[in-house]
């Protein structure tokens, strides 16, 4: 503020030392300093990001034009199959993409475990993923890895399998995976028959069924594992999984001279690192937080500083299926405490392009829309020192007070007067009009405690008049 004299009225014209705004850098600083993290390097030898993409997109190219074409049909209605999911008129996708039935029914699976298409109710739609395909290398990668992740729908178990003997496999096949990438190379089925029977034993070791003594004996439960516990109706089993990261791409299969070998692709042994990265992350969790809600998560991260949150932030998703954690971190956002609502959105900012539709989707809501505008504008490029610009004043205002909010409940009473610097209003008496007029449900609160904490006796006073008027609807 400019000085003057303690007698001194306040003038109409008084200046606020006005800086680039970051209103919502303020809210960050209640708890916390802004700093940035390197992200881990993969392995040596791994392709670059680019052409891991252009290998994602060979493999996914049949379901990428399926995807396509049911885009320009208009939201194709579905026509129902055999099988998960549902795919779109099976005998005018083939003609028109000059594919068998049987090819579009693989396609149709791949694009919807991809991302590429949704499903909303009996009518597909394009999906996030389909609209960044040719210029998002990150988007064509998180879809590749989603039909990775889905491998064991790709391609159907061996019929007349137990589903416990199937579910068994499906979790032994992490450590499979990691032996193929530790070994740089291929390495026989057999060996890899030996671990996957090590792993299941393991499996079963640890789950340790015992009846309870009040059921009957005289009806036994039909026996979930392979014929006498051990590794009987493994070697098909295995050889389906094998099939199954074949399918999508993780891995080729060598006939060899005597027997056969896997060997994961370039775009496999990259999936098995980013996982085994997620693994650690979520091990390495500092405070705690990966099986919390996304409230109390945020909460044990608010005196965190960035880096450190941003680890918590990488732990607690590892831990969730994307979909579940951006909607948690949302319906916390629209909570009443503008604090959490802040590091929900930087929780966003981790998650990346998945949120996109999600975040998107929120511009429509008032209390969210200034934080969903600047995620989305970072997002596509901008600074996040010039993102604001992309804010009306309108916009700006509320967003002001609702970082004055998340100030007012968790910082302290000097950062509150600082936050005067980030407003856009150019004098204290524009800035007064704009927050009565913007609505904003804490504008009352909010003016109180500037006016408690600022140490101009006259500014303090013209803002409790504010409060005031605001509180008894007077102009």
């Amino acid at each position: 503020m400019t000085s003057r004299k303690p007698d001194e009225p306040l003038a109409r014209n008084s200046r606020l030392r006005l800086v680039r705004p970051r209103s919502l850098a303020t809210a960050r600083r209640a708890v916390t300093t802004r700093r940035t993290r390197p992200a881990p390097r993969p392995p040596e030898g791994t392709p670059p990001r680019a052409e891991l993409a252009r290998q994602a997109r060979h493999v996914l190219a049949d379901a990428v034009r399926i995807a396509r074409w049911a885009a320009v049909e208009g939201g194709a209605r579905t026509a129902p199959r055999t099988g998960p999911g549902a795919v779109p008129p099976q005998e005018r996708a083939a003609a028109a993409l000059d594919l068998t039935p049987g090819q579009v029914r693989a396609g149709w699976d791949r694009a919807r475990l991809a991302g590429l298409v949704e499903l909303h109710g009996d009518t597909a739609r394009p999906g996030w993923r389909l609209h960044a395909w040719d210029r998002d290398d990150s988007a064509v990668l998180r879809g590749w890895v989603a039909l990775f992740d889905a491998w064991s729908l790709v391609h159907p178990a061996p019929e007349g399998v137990a589903p416990g003997a199937v579910a068994e496999v499906v979790e032994a096949v992490p450590q499979v995976l990691s032996l193929l990438q530790l070994s740089q190379g291929p390495v026989p089925v057999p060996a890899l028959l030996d671990l996957l029977g090590q792993r299941v034993e393991e499996l079963r070791g640890e789950r340790c069924e015992v009846p309870a003594p009040e059921q009957a004996p005289e009806a036994p439960a039909v026996p979930e594992a392979p014929a006498g516990g051990g590794t009987a109706g493994l070697p098909a089993l295995l050889d389906w999984a094998l099939e199954g990261l074949a399918a999508v791409g993780a891995l080729t299969l060598d006939p060899g001279t005597g027997e056969r070998h896997a060997t994961l692709t370039p775009l496999g042994n990259w999936a098995v690192w980013v996982k085994l990265e997620q693994i650690c992350v979520a091990a390495q969790s500092p405070a705690g937080n990966i099986e919390q809600s996304a409230e109390d998560m945020l909460r044990g991260c608010a005196r965190l500083t960035p880096g450190p949150a941003r680890d918590e932030y990488r732990a607690w998703l590892a831990a969730r299926t994307l979909s579940s954690a951006v909607a948690e971190l949302l319906a916390v956002a629209r909570g009443e405490d503008a604090l959490l609502r802040g590091l929900a959105f930087e929780a966003l900012r981790v998650v990346g392009a998945p949120a996109e539709a999600e975040v998107r989707a929120t511009v429509a809501e008032p209390p969210l829309r200034p934080y969903a505008l600047l995620w989305l504008a970072e997002y596509e490029g901008a600074d996040p020192d010039d993102a604001q610009e992309v804010l009306t004043r309108e916009e700006a205002t509320w967003l002001w007070v609702d970082t004055a909010a998340a100030v007012a409940d968790h910082g302290e009473s000097a950062l509150l007067v600082r936050h005067l610097d980030s407003a856009v209003q150019g004098t204290v008496p524009a800035l007064l009009d704009e927050v009565r007029a913007v609505g904003h449900p804490r504008t009352v609160q909010v003016l109180v405690a500037l006016a408690a904490a600022h140490p101009d006796p006259a500014l303090a006073k013209a803002v409790r008049r504010a409060a005031f008027q605001v509180h008894t609807g007077g102009a």
